[in-house]
């Protein structure tokens, strides 16, 4: 028992302090799973042009702001979400989408948060302007052993990242909207399992709405922002009867954080304190400490 314990903790100290690393490698094994195992139909430009893409823009931003350190982590998480949502034929509408995705990161942001969830953002961009892209959840089937997997490398990045709240929250709206409709419409319970047996639900849950940088704060508007959420994509699907309603409804309530944050004030999450400041990330970071630490648009801690 003691040298299972022993192995246990040489494990947690091995992990990487930041969590996003860990969020890299989820979503890069889910990429290759797609490409590999489910056989993804993209061209051999698509993966290129959206990470490098992306990156390019995040050092161009780097450069424009005047940031201290060029930071890849947070544009590798978006393109590789891009690489693993966004559909289209033509390159030069997959490089506009990365570049509006990292450059929302730069743009829009509120108090030191980004206003929406990047990925999120380019994709609805995109879609609203009528270019020749798709989402494309359907690739994702309902197969049970996929669905595993994602959930468990989800669970892995949400716990790290201190946002399992928000997808667990998320997943049981979700399950009561569909659950309550077959209810009210007589359906067998078939139906809503079928539904919900969706590996894009998954991946939205535990890799976009659980963002940190776009949640709020505190736990309690954590919660009612995924339920607000889920609500949203229900009226979307069932009521307008229109696709991609989680990527609509996120986007649109993305734009009441900052009044969650006001009403539910709480600390502010920082992705690497615990690597850089451990004092900081067992008290978290308070907002008028800003004279000594500052977000960087990645959300990197820097000194003031």
């Amino acid at each position: 028992m003691s040298r299972l314990r022993g192995s246990i903790v040489s494990l947690r100290g091995a992990m990487p302090h930041d969590p996003r690393w860990l969020q890299i490698a989820s979503l890069a094994g889910l990429l290759g799973w797609g490409l590999l195992g489910i056989g993804f139909d993209v061209a051999p430009w698509h993966l290129p042009v959206l990470l490098g893409s992306a990156l390019l823009t995040q050092w161009a931003c780097t450069r424009l702001w005047k940031l201290p350190h060029f930071e890849p982590k947070s544009a590798l998480i978006s393109g590789l979400s891009l690489c693993l949502l966004l559909r289209t034929n033509h390159p030069q509408w997959a490089a506009a989408a990365a570049v509006v995705t990292i450059a929302s990161k730069f743009v829009l942001r509120w108090r030191g948060k980004h206003v929406f969830n990047p990925t999120n953002f380019g994709i609805v961009v995109a879609l609203l302007t009528g270019a020749p892209v798709w989402a494309s959840p359907g690739q994702w089937g309902s197969g049970a052993f996929f669905g595993f997997l994602m959930a468990c490398a989800g669970i892995l990045v949400v716990t790290r990242a201190a946002r399992a709240d928000v997808t667990l929250a998320f997943l049981a709206a979700v399950a009561a909207v569909h659950f309550g409709r077959a209810a009210w419409l007589g359906q067998p319970i078939a139906a809503p399992l079928h539904r919900l047996e969706n590996g894009a639900l998954l991946l939205f849950a535990f890799f976009m709405i659980s963002d940190p940088r776009t949640t709020p704060d505190s736990r309690p508007g954590r919660i009612l922002f995924a339920v607000l959420v889920a609500l949203g994509a229900g009226f979307v699907q069932f009521v307008l009867y229109r696709t991609n309603g989680l990527l609509w409804s996120l986007a649109a309530w993305s734009l009441a954080v900052p009044v969650i944050d006001r009403l539910l004030p709480a600390r502010r999450y920082v992705w690497n304190a615990a690597a850089l400041f451990p004092a900081v990330a067992a008290k978290g970071v308070r907002r008028e400490s800003s004279a000594d630490l500052r977000l960087d648009p990645g959300g990197v801690v820097v000194r003031g």
